[in-house]
C-alpha cells in the first residue's frame, strides 16, 4: 500500500520434514540423534543425509523457490531455473511460461529420483487443483476476472497483508482503487521489481520505470508477485466489505484501514514515529 512499509517478512529458511532416528556408531557407544530415516552411517562417514522433504512456505517468489530447489537436491545454483524450458509446466496462458504464483506453498516429497522438473510441475498441478476448482473459478467469475487475475491479487494479498484477518480488507483495498481507476499504489510490487523485501520505500523507489511498479502503472502488475496460499486466494475472491482505499500497519497487530487520505497520513506519521523509536532504542 501507499507508504505502507509492513510486508510480511519472507521466510528464508528451508524447513526439512525430518523423520526417524539414527544410530551413529562411536567408540563402542551408541548416540541417538534425530535425522532423516537412512541406514546407519559407517565411522568416519560425514556426509549429510540428503532431506526427504521441501516446504515451499506462502509469499515465497519463484527465485527463492528455484534456490531451494537446487540446496534440497544438492545441484549448481542456477540449474532448477535453468530447467524451466524442458519442465513442461501447465501453467495457464496469461503466464506466457512464467511459474511466479503458481509453485504452490505445500510439502513436496524428494524421492531418489527427484528432478527440478519434477518438482516444478508437481507444484504447477497442485496449484492447478488449488485454483481451478469450483469455488476459486466461480469467485473469479464473480468479481468479473480471471483466474490468473485472482492469483495475482491473491499474491499482493499475501505480500501486504500483516495477519490473516488482515487479508480480506487488503483484498477489498485492491478491488476498491481498482474500480476508482487508482493505481495500488502496493509497496510489495516494488520490492518484487528490485528483488528485495523491505520495510521502507523511497521516492526514488516509486519513480522506477518497471511494468511493477504499481505507483505509476494503472491495474495489476503483469504476473503474480509470489505464491499465495489458500488463505489469501479466499481472501482475493471473497474480499470484506468497506470503503477503504489505504492502509499501514502502525506497530505489530495494529494495522489501520481507512478512506480518508489524511487520516491515513496520521497513520502514516505514527507508523514513521514507531520506526524512528525503534531505532533508537537498537542503537
Amino acid at each position: 500500500m501507499q507508504m505502507n512499509t509492513s510486508p510480511r517478512s519472507t521466510r528464508s529458511t528451508i524447513r526439512l520434514t525430518r523423520r526417524g532416528r539414527l544410530a551413529l556408531i562411536a567408540t563402542g557407544a551408541v548416540v541417538a540423534g534425530t535425522a532423516v530415516a537412512v541406514p546407519l552411517l559407517s565411522l568416519g562417514g560425514d556426509e549429510k543425509p540428503r532431506p526427504t522433504s521441501l516446504v515451499i512456505p506462502e509469499g515465497w517468489r519463484a527465485s527463492q523457490v528455484y534456490e531451494a530447489v537446487d540446496k534440497a537436491l544438492e545441484l549448481p545454483p542456477g540449474t532448477t531455473r535453468k530447467s524451466l524450458a524442458k519442465a513442461r509446466l501447465r501453467l495457464p496462458v496469461d503466464a506466457e511460461g512464467n511459474p511466479e504464483g503458481y509453485l504452490f506453498p505445500a510439502t513436496y516429497p524428494l524421492g531418489e529420483n527427484a528432478t527440478p522438473e519434477k518438482l516444478l510441475a508437481a507444484m504447477v498441478d497442485t496449484a492447478n487443483k488449488k485454483f481451478n476448482g469450483a469455488p476459486i473459478a466461480a469467485g473469479a467469475q464473480r468479481n468479473a476476472m480471471n483466474v490468473y487475475q485472482a492469483v495475482t491479487i491473491a499474491s499482493i494479498v499475501q505480500a501486504e497483508a500483516a495477519t490473516e484477518a488482515d487479508m480480506g480488507k487488503v483484498s477489498r483495498v485492491i478491488f476498491n482503487r481498482l474500480e476508482r481507476g487508482m493505481p495500488l499504489q502496493m509497496d510489495s510490487t516494488l520490492n518484487y521489481a528490485l528483488n528485495r523485501s523491505t520495510l521502507r520505500t523511497t521516492l526514488e523507489d516509486t519513480r522506477i520505470d518497471s511494468p511493477y511498479n504499481s505507483y505509476q502503472r494503472m491495474g495489476l502488475p503483469p504476473t503474480p508477485i509470489d505464491s499465495p496460499g489458500e488463505a489469501a486466494m479466499r481472501a482475493a475472491i471473497n474480499p470484506t466489505p468497506g470503503d477503504w482505499l489505504y492502509f499501514v500497519t502502525v506497530k505489530p497487530g495494529d494495522t489501520r484501514f481507512t478512506a480518508d487520505y489524511r487520516e491515513h497520513q496520521r497513520n502514516v506519521e505514527e507508523f514513521n514515529r514507531n520506526r524512528r523509536s525503534a531505532s533508537a532504542a537498537a542503537r
